[in-house]
């Protein structure tokens, strides 16, 4: 699952590490998980295929009718005027006419009905009349209309999913239309959390609203996590609070490595008298250590503990959210071996200004929308990393790039979306 990769004091790490390259060290020191189940198709929306799927049959199965009309041969169309054809039966959805076809005979069909043989034309309804026992068909009519040909949406042999896909309703569909009811999907990954701090106060069960102890913070982190694990459809183990101390900061991380794959932390990953998880964390396990060059979420551990992945995240509620987008849910993406990883960024057009230091890239909270068939952002306010109200607020981020340093109305930006970014 993760290949070793040299500490920090092994590597001539600079100053500040680039966004993009610490997203592809992360990525080459994880190898997809192998291990796979099968599923019935009903419980398989959001699981990611661990093979290819190929159809084992035409969809259709048979030609049938687009629409309801009059099934007939091309021969039949008169070349001017209109003609009488004999009208034989009726094909109907789910009961096939049983005879043939032939020059001057036409059988009223219905849509989704199989073509009689010798048809390979439906002529709809509104273009025909019905004449006693026949039907008048005119020469305005084209000839191989209205037919669904077998095999026309999917045919046999067609590879129809590949493997890495996330399964989406549509795929699920497709599923069902070829009699596929279960699929092999790659297992979720284990991820254990916790998050650290002798300032951290539990929500108390019914106590609603009510003021946290004086010093004190309600741990909201743990909450943001365990709702961005369940949106990356991974298996979360919560862990709790840690307090601000050493032998059990190692002991939990080594339970916890013991349990997952993958494990997170918030807080306490710098290099302070207070950065229990940082010590730990060099003391058990195989550590890098980065300074990244973006904003909020400077600081970020990765590595391993024994077998297991390690991601130790900021303590600022707004660059938890940040890093795990960035980092932690394309890591999440490549163990469960899918083929999209990276954020959806998308360019758009800002109608705030902004501004920020060059030299770092920095995610923004923004509120985007379409206008006059663009899309345009505008900044959410003040961009603190302690504002998580801010995130609340916005509905995607607005990525500034490292070279700029002032964005002005009318420039354009990158923006990530949250529906896409926050969900599978």
């Amino acid at each position: 699952m993760i290949d070793r990769e040299p500490s920090c004091e092994d590597v001539d790490e600079p100053v500040l590490l680039p966004v993009s390259e610490a997203r592809q060290r992360i990525a080459a020191a994880l190898s997809p998980l192998t291990e796979s189940l099968r599923l019935p198709i009903g419980e398989a929306l959001g699981r990611v295929l661990s093979e290819s799927l190929h159809a084992p049959h035409d969809v259709p199965a048979a030609a049938n009718s687009a629409m309801d009309g009059y099934a007939l041969c091309r021969s039949s169309i008169p070349t001017r005027g209109e003609v009488k054809l004999q009208l034989l039966g009726t094909a109907w959805a789910g009961r096939p006419f049983a005879g043939s076809v032939a020059q001057g005979q036409a059988v009223r069909i219905f849509t989704g009905a199989l073509i009689p043989a010798g048809a390979d034309t439906v002529v709809i309804q509104e273009r025909a009349q019905e004449d006693g026992d026949g039907v008048l068909i005119d020469c305005e009519v084209e000839a191989g209309r209205n037919v669904r040909a077998a095999g026309e949406d999917v045919a046999a042999g067609d590879e129809i999913l590949s493997k890495g896909r996330c399964l989406e309703a549509a795929d699920i569909g497709v599923l069902a239309s070829l009699g596929v009811d279960r699929v092999a999907v790659v297992r979720r990954p284990r991820v254990a959390f916790f998050t650290t701090g002798d300032e951290l106060q539990a929500l108390a069960p019914g106590n609603d609203g009510a003021t946290a102890p004086y010093g004190k913070l309600f741990d909201s982190n743990r909450f943001t996590l365990a709702a961005l694990l369940e949106s990356a459809g991974v298996e979360a183990i919560d862990l709790g609070i840690v307090p601000d101390e050493a032998d059990m900061t190692r002991q939990i991380l080594l339970q916890a490595a013991s349990r997952a794959d993958v494990v997170i932390t918030s807080g306490g990953i710098s290099a302070g008298d207070a950065d229990y998880v940082t010590r730990a964390f060099h003391a058990i396990g195989d550590v890098a250590f980065w300074k990244i060059a973006m904003r909020p979420g400077r600081p970020l551990a990765f590595g391993h503990i024994g077998d297991a992945a390690f991601f130790g995240l900021p303590g600022n509620p707004v660059a938890v959210m940040v890093t795990f987008l960035q980092f932690v849910q394309p890591a999440l993406r490549r163990l469960l071996g899918r083929v999209d990883i990276d954020p959806l960024t998308l360019p758009a057009r800002c109608l705030s200004s902004l501004r920020k230091s060059a030299g770092r890239v920095e995610y923004q909270r923004g509120v985007m929308r379409v206008d006059a068939g663009a899309i345009v952002v505008e900044s959410t306010g003040k961009q603190g990393a302690g504002r998580l109200s801010s995130m609340s607020s916005a509905n995607c981020l607005i990525v500034i790039g490292a070279e700029v340093s002032h964005v002005s109305p009318g420039d354009t930006v990158d923006v990530q979306p949250f529906r896409g970014l926050l969900s599978g």
